[in-house]
């Protein structure tokens, strides 16, 4: 048996994967339909999976009365009774989280993006009124949503999912300490259960112990070089390759350093062949002003505005050189198996594929969590029979 999933503020597809990646011998999911706002994000979308994409604004999907024209409430209003017309058994929603993050300000709903909250609430009425509600609602946001507002926001939150029927569990996740994948990053799971025996054998958030793991330094190694290009040398890859022609002010030896005026001259000398020296390291020139390496040992968070103009992309040393990591290898640090089943389109613009890695969750992550899910709706499923 399969169980249905839709998704919405599905960006490329992470959450979408990381369910289809998940099954047993018993079954697994099938994505039914999926919806994102960002052209370009839809355009990676669609360019790797075969179900229904339905593009467009969810807020006025599922509102078509708040369309600008009528003609376009129409075409919101047929929108909405595509995903009506099929019902599903998981809603999951990486809802937008710049409103709450430290990146994005943490407005909350102060910043309209913080109350497209309400459109995963107001469509869960919807399909219950046109077939039944979702067994499972699966929710992804930033590690800050709990603590934004001093805990209120997601007190209103919490407290809307409840009203609606849900039994709540949330947890903050770390990639790097449950996958595979090398990133340091944090993110928030709420996964909502309108069984009450579902809740009861999803036991997962209180026995986190089980799903930790511990690397050596070789594996840790093991697990950058599986998402790491490095057998391309800079031939290949000569765009993404720091040098002295492009960076001069990255390559300052002492005596130019010291020869600058005082008020161009910033608080730390970067010399980037000096100071990045170790290959299977992750490095970044932070705010242009110093470099510094990864403490962690693994990629540093990768965010949606890497790349352009605001966090570096993180650095590596490789043979012949310093390069910034490449989209695919963004792409593949959290868990999309590019060149493997997953491509990337190639008129997108590399700044706004680093936009789309950045805002994506981690695959390896998200099928971890399903598959527990799965087990889970399959045992009580049968029990019931």
């Amino acid at each position: 048996m399969n169980y249905k999933v839709g998704s919405l503020f599905a960006g490329v597809g992470g959450v979408c994967l990381g369910f289809k990646n998940a099954s047993n011998a018993k079954g697994g999911y099938q994505l039914v339909w999926a919806n994102e706002l960002d052209q370009n994000a839809a355009k990676t979308y669609q360019h790797n999976f075969e179900h229904p994409l339905i593009e467009g604004d969810i807020e006025k999907i599922v509102k078509p009365e708040r369309a600008e024209t009528d003609e376009l409430r129409e075409q919101y209003e047929k929108k909405k009774a595509s995903i009506l017309a099929q019902p599903i058994d998981i809603l999951t929603g990486g809802f937008p989280c710049q409103a709450f993050s430290i990146a994005g300000g943490r407005k909350g709903f102060d910043d309209h993006r913080g109350n497209l909250f309400y459109s995963i609430i107001d469509l869960v009425n919807d399909l219950h009124a046109s077939s039944h509600k979702p067994r499972v609602l699966f929710l992804e946001n930033v590690k800050n949503l709990r603590g934004h507002d001093k805990g209120r926001t997601y007190q209103v939150i919490k407290a809307e999912i409840e009203a609606a029927g849900y039994i709540v569990k949330d947890v903050v996740l770390n990639t790097k300490e449950y996958t595979l994948l090398p990133q340091n990053r944090e993110r928030m799971f709420i996964v909502c259960f309108l069984n009450q025996a579902d809740a009861d054998q999803f036991t997962m958030f209180d026995r986190l112990a089980d799903f930790k793991r511990q690397y050596s330094d070789q594996e840790r190694c093991n697990n950058i070089r599986r998402v790491l290009d490095l057998d391309k040398d800079k031939q290949q890859l000569q765009a993404y390759y720091y040098t002295s022609e492009k960076y001069p002010n990255y390559f300052l030896s002492e005596s130019q350093f010291n020869s600058l005026p005082a008020e161009k001259r910033k608080k730390e000398r970067i010399n980037i062949s000096e100071q990045i020296t170790d290959e299977f390291e992750f490095y970044q020139v932070r705010r242009g002003m110093y470099v510094r390496k990864n403490a962690n040992g693994v990629c540093p968070t990768l965010t949606a505005n890497m790349g352009t103009g605001g966090h570096n992309v993180a650095l590596i040393k490789v043979k012949d050189g310093v390069r910034k990591l490449t989209p695919a290898e963004t792409f593949k640090l959290q868990g999309f198996p590019v060149g493997n089943g997953y491509s990337l389109p190639e008129k997108i613009a590399n700044g706004q594929l680093y936009k789309q890695a950045g805002n994506a969750v981690s695959v390896d992550l998200i099928t971890l969590i399903a598959n527990e899910l799965l087990s889970v709706l399959q045992l009580n499923d049968k029990r019931a029979e």
